[in-house]
């Protein structure tokens, strides 16, 4: 369970990013694979496979990515699979599960990745009424560009508020010395009135 949610959370905000029809044909594709090949390998329970399916090719399309296992020893996302593999084999495990999601994620990695490039055709395109589904498939904006955003304009409205403010400060200050002008030539005139003596 931790696998299939990590990697299909990774592949569907990645490589599959704004492209949910693509994901869901992905899906498709591994599951109608996995339950034709199923009975000639006497497996009955396909979950594992499909989870193998996708860290397959979310390894695959990230080969520069650095993993380590347990901290022994280190190895780029390729090899992810292969690991796993090995280790399921140690607990005493059978391998058949495991490498059946392999063969159907190196499947779809050829004919979706590396087949197009060589002949410039792509078996694998999402069919039309799939992508019906799915008319308006935006990008997921990330959490931290919204709090951007909304921080941005808040920041905005305070300024234009510490504009005005300034504005009608302003205003006070020029009609400031006219208000207080006729006070102060009154207490002149009543000091210059005073009598003088001598």
């Amino acid at each position: 369970m931790f696998f299939l949610v990590k990697y299909c959370k990774s592949l569907e905000e990645g490589s599959f990013r704004g492209r949910s029809a693509d994901f869901l044909w992905m899906l498709l594709f591994g599951g109608t694979l996995l339950t034709v090949l199923a009975p000639f390998v006497s497996i009955e329970f396909l979950g594992s496979s499909l989870t193998f399916m996708m860290v397959y090719v979310w390894g695959r399309r990230h080969q520069y990515v650095n993993l380590s296992f347990l901290g022994i020893f280190n190895f780029t996302a390729p090899y992810l699979p292969w690991v796993l593999l090995a280790f399921s084999v140690m607990l005493g495990s059978s391998p058949k599960v495991d490498l059946l999601g392999m063969v159907a994620g190196h499947a779809y990695y050829y004919l979706e990745d590396v087949y197009p490039r060589i002949s410039g055709r792509r078996p694998l395109k999402t069919p039309g009424f799939i992508q019906a589904l799915f008319p308006v498939d935006e990008p997921i904006r990330p959490a931290a560009e919204v709090v951007m955003q909304q921080f941005a304009a808040d920041l905005l409205h305070q300024q234009q508020q510490g504009d005005a403010a300034g504005i009608a400060g302003e205003q006070q200050q020029q009609q400031g010395p006219g208000a207080a002008g006729p006070p102060a030539a009154t207490h002149a005139q009543a000091v210059d009135d005073r009598p003088h003596t001598d």
